[in-house]
């Protein structure tokens, strides 16, 4: 391995996700003061004192199942409630527990107000018997002040070593910690791989997404469930498929922007639009059952604006009746509801039976090579003549425009520069015309292209 692994686990709100933020130095979990909120195991990069190590963020252990604890504390009862929903427990336990066994070291977090409680326990006799002899440290959140400090005394009762005090929402405490943290941490002797082609799998919520996730990957990586909403981090998973390295991002289902509530589904959308960003390749996943949606256009509309290249994936195809007429039939229905799209290949899967999953990597890759591809400059202007011979560019007030060179500048995505007479002359319906001329010779599979105008006094 390359770097180190340290797993944050704890049972549910007592600020795991403000920790992993407090020490990545970036707002990538979602905090919310509501127990539950981390379902899926989350990653990032960290480094404290030169040592770098990828840091995972867990939902919480509620090995109760739903009960709830009480404690006293200064004469007074605190009752620690178990809210996360029966539907997920067992799931969260299980991506907590593979957490931990990917983990070199273990962050297991308590929470100083409530004192020790039953699911405390509970989750420290789990550390004992999973953790492997793998550093743990027991962190005693919420220590605010020299009274609360004082408390964490009681935590030597779990049997876990000595109790570390810090105020993750503060930082206070968090520097002698990581000391401690990566003084036990193993050094890294391999060199760490390339990310290799990025691919987001997005779509509306329950469309599908986890299980296509999991269905490439041949293991369990992401929580499957039939309530919308269940992922709501964004989740990066390394691949190797035929030599080729992948980097596969599950999101959480984006919603327009008007329906999208606040607090933890906002959060999660805003990381979707972020790994979108950050994806070479965007994996559109539309219900098979349901057809093209108005928010599913919307969805797509998120990985055009950011110029990204996207595969439109059918899923759910086993639910759908079907003649020997029916996928070209949909075919035609997808490209005509995504007009915009009309360059995108569409591909028929079942996540469930993992019907033709197969075809979803190469096509990724298929349209990975089409945003490397370069036209010589040549090519490229015999084919802009040869359009504005056919077409006659328009004119305005008897001016009319001429097209004088063009260069394709760059790729990922493919940008071309056309030198003008006047910019001003170009229309959108010209510029669409010149890119269905272009991709007549150079389909461009799944990739938009960028085009910009200048007048030929500019410079490039």
């Amino acid at each position: 391995m390359s770097k180190p692994i340290v797993a944050l686990v704890g049972r549910p709100n007592v600020g795991k996700s403000t920790l992993f933020n407090r020490i990545v130095e970036e707002r990538l979990a979602i905090v919310e003061d509501l127990p539950g909120t981390t379902r899926d195991r989350l990653y990032a990069d960290a480094e404290w004192g030169g040592v770098q190590f990828t840091l995972i963020d867990t939902g919480g252990l509620d090995l109760g199942m739903g009960s709830s604890d009480a404690t006293r504390r200064g004469g007074a009862t605190v009752a620690v409630l178990a809210t996360a929903s029966a539907d997920y427990v067992s799931e969260m336990r299980a991506q907590a527990e593979a957490a931990i066994d990917q983990a070199d070291a273990i962050l297991f977090l308590v929470d100083v107000l409530d004192g020790p409680t039953a699911a405390d326990k509970d989750v420290a006799d789990l550390l004992r018997v999973r953790s492997g002899g793998k550093p743990v440290f027991l962190v005693a959140n919420k220590a605010d002040n020299a009274a609360r400090r004082a408390d964490v005394v009681e935590f030597y009762e779990l049997g876990l070593g000595e109790p570390y005090p810090i105020s993750a929402l503060h930082g206070t405490g968090t520097g002698d910690l990581l000391d401690a943290l990566v003084a036990k941490l193993p050094v890294g002797t391999e060199p760490e791989e390339a990310e290799g082609i990025k691919v987001a799998i997005v779509g509306r919520p329950n469309v599908g997404k986890s299980s296509l996730l999991n269905a490439l990957l041949g293991q369990n990586r992401a929580i499957v469930s039939p309530i919308p909403g269940t992922t709501r981090d964004a989740l990066d998973t390394p691949l190797t498929y035929e030599g080729q390295r992948f980097t596969l991002i599950d999101t959480a289902g984006i919603r327009r922007r008007g329906r999208v509530s606040r607090g933890i589904e906002e959060y999660s959308v805003l990381r979707a639009v972020r790994a979108i960003g950050r994806a070479d390749v965007v994996l559109l996943l539309i219900d098979g059952a349901d057809g093209v949606t108005a928010q599913d256009a919307h969805v797509a509309g998120y990985a055009l604006e950011a110029l990204k290249g996207i595969v439109v994936v059918v899923n759910k195809w086993d639910l759908v009746p079907k003649d020997e007429h029916t996928m070209p039939t949909y075919a035609a229905q997808v490209r005509a509801a995504l007009r915009f799209m009309d360059y995108v290949p569409v591909i028929f899967i079942s996540a469930k039976t993992r019907q033709r999953v197969h075809q979803v990597l190469p096509a990724a890759l298929r349209v990975y090579a089409a945003r490397q591809f370069r036209i010589s400059t040549g090519e490229l202007n015999r084919i802009v003549r040869s359009a504005t011979e056919a077409h006659a560019p328009p004119a305005k007030s008897g001016k009319p425009l001429r097209f004088l060179y063009a260069t394709q500048a760059g790729v990922d995505p493919p940008t071309f520069v056309f030198f003008v007479n006047d910019k001003r002359l170009v229309h959108f319906s010209y510029q669409r015309y010149l890119e269905n001329s272009i991709r007549a010779a150079y389909p461009f599979e799944g990739t938009p292209l960028r085009f910009t105008f200048r007048n030929r006094k500019e410079e490039p």
